[in-house]
């Protein structure tokens, strides 16, 4: 690839020399425009075959070719020159146009430049939001899709749970419940143990546990017995 010399694209550079900055006028801003330094003065126009010549610039109108030319001045800041190809003393055809800011040259950009930067910039953006929105589309293959943004999951977090009411009971559910509770008493009828003859039954799950409970007293004696009993036996 052939390299790019910055000459080829002016609109991105700036050139200044400050020495000139605090005594420029209309009188002597071409003269500061023709400057070795400067990028944007063409040294074969005819600037400065008339600077060579010690000419006024008076005797431009009478030649052929490039020349630059103040067009505008706003004093102390502004000067605008420009830069055009003449082909007769009175037909001239604009090349490019230059404006002095403080002393500060930059190239202006031409109309079709401005309106492909602009056209560039909004495209630039319109890409950028469609980019952003296919980030929030979420798809599944059993609900499809759907939109998912960062701020919803902060609203959910934030947004307090209500609770859920619970629905009161059917009537059929309710004959349903006694139903099943009906046929599970028929399939385990409880068991009665009657201690002794005369005594009023006992059922099966307080008898259980009051055996439990007995068990437990006793354990409980014989390890407080135990206790006792132990330091008689260290002493002996």
């Amino acid at each position: 690839m052939a390299s790019v010399d910055f000459r080829d694209n002016l609109l991105g550079i700036s050139w200044v020399d400050s020495g000139w900055v605090p005594i420029l006028n209309p009188g002597n801003v071409l003269d500061y425009f023709s400057e070795r330094s400067n990028p944007f003065y063409d040294r074969t126009c005819n600037n400065e075959i008339v600077k060579m010549q010690r000419l006024t610039l008076e005797h431009l109108n009478q030649m052929v070719g490039v020349e630059y030319i103040l067009l505008h001045a706003q004093e102390p800041i502004l000067y605008i020159i420009r830069k055009q190809q003449r082909q007769s003393p009175t037909q001239v055809i604009p090349l490019a146009d230059y404006y002095i800011i403080a002393g500060v040259v930059y190239q202006a950009p031409d109309l079709g430049t401005v309106i492909s930067s602009r056209v560039l910039s909004a495209v630039h953006g319109i890409q950028s939001a469609f980019d952003e929105a296919m980030s929030y589309c979420r798809y599944h293959p059993s609900k499809g899709y759907w939109w998912h943004f960062k701020d919803q999951e902060e609203r959910e977090k934030t947004k307090p749970k209500s609770k859920k009411k619970e629905e009161p009971s059917s009537l059929f559910q309710r004959h349903r419940v006694d139903t099943l509770l009906l046929d599970l008493r028929s399939k385990f009828p409880p068991t009665f143990y009657q201690p002794k003859p005369g005594d009023k039954p006992i059922p099966g799950i307080i008898l259980y546990r009051h055996k439990i409970l007995n068990l437990k007293m006793c354990t409980f004696r014989r390890i407080l017995h135990i206790n006792r009993l132990q330091p008689m036996f260290q002493l002996r």
